[in-house]
């Protein structure tokens, strides 16, 4: 008997270990797609930008909003990575959740930094999108070497 508990517990322990190696070699596969899609974020510079819309609640500002800035970024030849998002319901009394939209970009240099603020797409995005935002609030950020 403690020789048949024995063996169903041993073969049990195998096929889950099988079981496990099969979901991780999955999960190493999905992650491995992931991250050739996706661009490294550079540690040298930060920029980000948070929007406050005049209307936050009309979803043609919202869309024509996420339009050109998408259409913006697309053309940047200057930023490395880029996140648009918007603020999740809150969950702590430290989190300011008052923004639209959130922007985060990595660049190589505050060098780089400052030709993204020059380039034509740049300011094409501020000419179609300022009249639809009462608040910009920017934070840069250069890495730290630790």
């Amino acid at each position: 008997m403690k020789k048949s508990i024995i063996t169903v517990v041993l073969l049990t322990m195998a096929l889950t270990s099988q079981g496990q190696t099969a979901t991780d070699a999955r999960s190493s596969k999905s992650n491995k797609k992931m991250t050739k899609s996706m661009k490294q974020f550079d540690p040298h510079f930060a920029h980000t930008v948070f929007f406050w819309l005049k209307n936050p609640d009309s979803e043609e500002d919202r869309k024509a909003f996420e339009t050109s800035l998408q259409k913006f970024l697309d053309k940047s030849a200057y930023a490395k990575t880029t996140f648009i998002g918007k603020p999740p319901k809150a969950s702590r009394d430290v989190v300011d959740g008052s923004f639209t939209y959130s922007l985060i970009l990595s660049f190589e240099s505050a060098e780089a930094q400052q030709s993204y603020q020059d380039e034509p797409p740049h300011k094409v995005f501020i000419e179609e999108s300022e009249q639809l935002w009462e608040k910009v609030l920017v934070y840069d950020s250069q890495g730290v070497n630790l």
